[in-house]
């Protein structure tokens, strides 16, 4: 996302030598050196941040950080891809150059990176959440990170000492972590933190405490919603990213599926995100999502009408994770 390959530039120009040259003779930085929260949320659209203008939703935790520091408004990604945008996060290298072009690679961490050069200029390094770099972390004193994409209810997390299931929403758990070494460090030295969210990746689950927001009527649909690509470029026309064609009632949309139902494709991970969560938790999920589920399957949408309930209920879901964000951002 813009906002944060931005600021990461940012950082690496102020803290560290050029990674992507031959570093010259050390000197001791100048003056007081800064504590570094690195805050990344994943897949976040700049039209979900309010900051940016957004007419959908508002992010009053993250706007602070824009009206009380910079906002990034010509920043450019060069590899949108969640492992590749994190490799070059790690490295200040574009992709050709630190060996990580496209998921299902795995990161090289004998290369020079933003842990390993803060931890040579004397501060403490820790990240929490999402990695997705194969790897483990090298650079970091302290780390517990979400194995691959990770899960949104009760989620693992790989450490030094081997996998932690630890209960709870994924992105409230990374915010408790986070804390937690925070306020157990040691006050002497400068310190690195990586707080890495996996919200509002795909499935798009909010936590308990945000399934009540978006329900008092339909978000505004956007004019591309029914664009049938006609006279596009062979990328834009076979893109797998249409609400029509290429979200899973199931896994996607969290719609329970009839008794007896065949299950295909990514819907058949379905049963088991139910089953990860608790009693407490698919209780709070039913209560929030059963009339509505019920309505489809009672007079099930087709056509225009079905695209229709299927933006309504992805969008509201990513957005109730942007909210999930911002409100552990306040934290």
């Amino acid at each position: 996302m813009r906002v944060h390959l931005g600021l990461l530039w940012f950082v690496l120009a102020c803290f560290a030598s050029p990674l992507g040259a031959q570093a010259g003779p050390r000197r001791p930085l100048a003056g007081s050196r800064p504590n570094i929260v690195f805050l990344y949320s994943d897949d976040h659209a700049v039209q979900a941040i309010s900051t940016y203008g957004s007419n959908r939703n508002t992010t009053p935790a993250i706007d602070r950080i824009a009206d009380e520091g910079l906002r990034f408004d010509h920043a450019f990604c060069g590899n949108s891809l969640c492992g590749p945008a994190r490799a070059s996060i790690q490295t200040g290298l574009h992709s050709h150059r630190n060996g990580f072009m496209r998921n299902g690679n795995r990161f090289d961490p004998s290369q020079r990176s933003l842990g390993k050069e803060l931890q040579q200029a004397g501060y403490q390094t820790a990240v929490v959440g999402k990695w997705h770099l194969e790897s483990d972390p090298v650079g970091y004193d302290h780390w517990l990170v979400l194995p691959d994409q990770g899960q949104y209810y009760n989620p693992d997390f790989l450490t030094p000492d081997g996998r932690r299931r630890i209960e709870g929403h994924a992105t409230d758990v990374t915010v408790d972590l986070a804390l937690e070494w925070l306020q157990g460090r040691s006050a002497e030295q400068p310190f690195l933190l990586l707080c890495q969210f996996k919200a509002p990746h795909r499935n798009w689950m909010p936590a308990p405490a945000d399934l009540g927001l978006y329900r008092d009527g339909d978000l505004p649909e956007p004019p591309t919603l029914f664009d049938d690509f006609a006279g596009r470029t062979p990328a834009a026309r076979t893109q797998e990213m249409t609400i029509a064609q290429h979200l899973f009632l199931h896994y996607d949309l969290l719609v329970p599926p009839r008794e007896g139902q065949e299950l295909r494709g990514e819907d058949r991970a379905y049963p088991a995100i139910r089953a990860r969560m608790t009693a407490a938790q698919r209780d709070a999920w039913d209560a929030a999502y059963g009339e509505e589920d019920a309505a489809f399957w009672r007079d099930e949408p087709q056509g225009e009408a079905r695209v229709r309930w299927y933006y309504q209920r992805y969008l509201k879901n990513y957005l109730r994770c942007v909210a999930g964000i911002d409100r552990n951002v306040a934290r």
